[in-house]
């Protein structure tokens, strides 16, 4: 039966193991990263009409707005630190036939790469735009079964379970991807 999904509530932690680092009284929005092919146009010698191929997969660019100001956060910005973090987005998802709520997740391992601060403006709340760059891992989870699952290091790439790459890494002999 056809039916409709709509998030509804989110919540994001920076740092997967503090509890204390929960964003769910600032975050007013998240935005999960776009999922675009790389393609490479192909005009062929002997044909009359080009085409393209895919090549690859964009670099995801994640991004959230907190209300207010966030000095703890701040420490997390860029050269301050030598390592990337884990950031962890919580959606309550609700399918809007039956009721039920859903939990949908997303664990991504960047570096906080841009803090852009909104002007401030006498009786409103100010607040911050971030920027998760150098993204290395994703995950995203719906009603707990993993979609989509990627890791730039073992080469991992895997769609509803399933190991995009197993015949591409085997043939390279990758080590750790599965």
């Amino acid at each position: 039966m056809s039916t409709i999904y709509l998030m509804t509530d989110a919540n994001l932690f920076v740092g997967d193991h503090d509890p204390t680092k929960s964003k769910h009284l600032t975050l007013t929005e998240l935005k999960l990263p776009d999922l675009q092919e790389n393609y490479a146009d192909h005009a062929p010698g002997g044909g009359r009409v080009a085409t393209e191929f895919a090549v690859g997969v964009a670099k995801l660019e994640p991004t959230f707005n907190l209300a207010g100001f966030d000095p703890d956060l701040l420490s997390e910005f860029g050269l301050s630190t030598r390592y990337r973090n884990t950031f962890t987005a919580y959606g309550v998802v609700t399918d809007q036939r039956t009721g039920k709520e859903i939990e949908a997740k997303a664990i991504i391992e960047a570096r906080l790469g841009r803090v852009a601060p909104d002007a401030f403006t006498k009786g409103e709340v100010q607040g911050h735009e971030y920027a998760m760059n150098s993204v290395v891992h994703y995950e995203l989870w719906f009603d707990g079964r993993e979609k989509i699952a990627w890791d730039f290091f073992t080469n991992l790439w895997r769609v509803d379970g399933v190991d995009q790459n197993a015949v591409a890494n085997r043939i390279l002999r990758i080590p750790g991807a599965s």
